[in-house]
């Protein structure tokens, strides 16, 4: 055991020392295609989650382990296999719950990767793989930052803790608000860590404190009974891809910024941000010219986007002359934090339903809302966690917006409403989660790590 006054340096030291296995667990787990999506094998992502309880039982910390799931509400089906974990606080000390998740995207274009995605690589400081940044790397943080806690501090710390790691977060946790509910009891804590965001820079840490909420559904557009030939009625009858172009074409203004009354924006100041960081980190081309308006961080943390993210259509392979009657595409939008999700959406099926061309057919269908999420910063905890982060990454954190949406925080803010929430995460700007060649930069990982286990040994250190 430590003496109080070297309990911090022996915990910075274990994790340190714990950099290497977690990287090692971490190889093991991108190897694992758990994607949850339909239409993948879900024994995969069953394996995924026994790989992480194996983890967590490994740790020697937890009154239980166990893979559960949940109903997903107004169906028959049940969510996928998550992973829960829990050992009860004693003398006082807080209880801290650790969330991941063990799901990951779909690869996209196997080709455009420049490694087999699910055999994790190493170049140029960085861990290749589909997941290796998002998630696995948080589930990995939370693992190894325990680790470096018991082997400093030994098994018998009085802090509470509860590791939730889900394993269907990339398709939407359909089951997670059900899955709260069912395990309410052992979930329920005073700190909340969602590892699953970003940070400033590889060097720079970050803690979020707002996420933009997010409206996606199925547009379909319908202008004709059957197809027809292009030549014969062409130029009186309305083909649905010419009504669907000039439908969305409505949705922004000439600037690219969006164009629906009713789509609110939040009045928040933002750091300094350039447009040659924009272009290095988004992969912004010369000559392609940014959208929108304001400062570039105003565009993406604080108004609100909308993109066309699929389309079912003819292909180019198989176009003819041939008038459309159906086209359908996806709409996913991002919501300004305040606004609700609902609120949005609403005035996006106004504006569809108003805007269609030639009297088209219109039909929204397979709707997802998610709240967007601002932080209380007045709390005792995010202090805490802005010290641990400074001490872990050697340099002063800052409070982020995030362009992107976590939708099931507002689950958690509803089902435990005195806990504070931390969203925390392992990715630098270059991750590339989502997109071919996501990968983990390591030096960035052993910050992290090292910052989640200082954050622990605090807490251990509090009475509340």
């Amino acid at each position: 055991m430590t003496t109080e006054l070297s309990r911090p340096q022996a915990v910075r030291d274990a994790a340190a020392a714990a950099v290497p296995a977690a990287l090692a667990d971490l190889g093991t787990l991108v190897r694992i295609p758990s994607i949850a999506f339909p239409g993948f094998d879900p024994a995969d992502v069953r394996r995924s989650a026994e790989a992480v309880a194996s983890l967590a039982e490994g740790l020697g910390i937890f009154d239980s382990v166990e893979i559960r799931d949940a109903a997903i509400p107004g169906t028959d089906e049940r969510g996928m296999p998550a992973v829960l974990a829990s050992r009860a606080a004693r003398n006082g000390r807080p209880t801290i719950l650790l969330y991941a998740h063990h799901d990951v995207q779909p690869t996209g274009d196997d080709a455009l990767w420049e490694s087999p995605p699910f055999e994790p690589t190493v170049r140029d400081g960085r861990i290749f793989g589909r997941g290796a940044a998002d998630d696995k790397a948080g589930v990995m943080a939370h693992i190894g930052a325990l680790r470096a806690l018991k082997e400093a501090l030994g098994e018998d710390f009085d802090l509470g803790v509860a590791l939730f790691i889900e394993g269907e977060e990339e398709a939407g946790s359909r089951s997670f608000a059900q899955f709260l509910s069912d395990n309410a009891d052992a979930l329920r804590a005073d700190v909340i860590v969602v590892a699953d965001s970003g940070n400033w820079d590889d060097k720079t840490p970050g803690l979020t404190v707002s996420l933009r909420g997010n409206v996606r559904f199925t547009l379909r557009v319908r202008t004709l009974d059957h197809a027809s030939h292009s030549g014969m009625f062409g130029g009186a009858a309305p083909d649905a891809m010419m009504a669907t172009i000039t439908l969305l074409a409505t949705l922004w203004a000439q600037d690219g910024s969006v164009a629906v009354e009713g789509m609110t924006s939040r009045d928040a100041a933002t750091p300094e941000y350039s447009e040659e960081t924009l272009r290095d980190e988004a992969g912004l081309p010369a000559g392609v010219e940014p959208i929108g308006h304001g400062s570039i961080l105003d565009r993406i943390w604080n108004q609100p986007s909308i993109t066309v993210t699929g389309i079912d259509a003819p292909s180019v392979v198989n176009a003819s002359n041939t008038l459309s009657p159906e086209i359908s595409v996806v709409l996913s939008a991002r919501i300004a934090p305040g606004q609700p999700a609902r609120e949005a959406y609403e005035a996006l099926e106004r504006h569809v339903r108003a805007h269609a061309p030639f009297g088209a057919q219109v039909e929204i269908i397979d709707l997802d809302l998610g709240d967007g999420f601002l932080v209380d910063t007045s709390g005792w905890a995010v202090e805490t966690a802005r010290e641990a982060l400074a001490e872990g990454y050697g340099a002063a954190s800052l409070d982020l917006g995030v362009g992107g949406s976590i939708p099931f925080i507002s689950d958690l803010v509803r089902e435990f409403p005195s806990a504070q929430i931390l969203v925390t995460g392992v990715e630098d700007p270059h991750a590339k989660a989502h997109s071919p060649n996501e990968s983990l930069h390591v030096e960035t990982f052993r910050h992290a790590l090292i910052a989640e286990a200082l954050l622990l040994e605090k807490l251990d250190a509090r009475t509340l």
